[in-house]
């Protein structure tokens, strides 16, 4: 599945869900404490009418304020989104799996 980004100009863009994967992931772990675990199942973009829905799973750093630092990661991934793909992201759900 991909996102083809609506334009009123000729010929059409298009984002292939590698691509989102990819952008998620790298917004998730420009947040100090977090670290946007890899693999199947770990990283999950819905788009569909120019609304997105995302759930990952993160590392943490030890000592870091979990709530603080998933809500930054929600931040910066729907930031991301919003200004690269011109999507409207409806809800980003960050799961915490593990403490490093």
């Amino acid at each position: 599945m991909s996102y083809v980004v609506p334009q009123s100009t000729g010929g059409s863009i298009t984002v292939t869900l590698a691509a989102l994967h990819s952008l998620v992931a790298q917004a998730g772990d420009s947040v100090e404490g977090a670290q946007v675990r890899r693999g199947r199942r770990r990283v999950d973009v819905a788009v569909s009418a120019g609304h997105a829905r995302v759930r990952l799973e993160l590392t943490a750093r030890y000592g870091a304020v979990l709530p603080d630092v998933a809500r930054a990661v929600q931040e910066e991934v729907t930031s991301a989104l919003a200004t690269m793909c011109a999507v409207e992201v409806d809800g980003v759900d960050v799961f915490v799996e593990e403490i490093t």
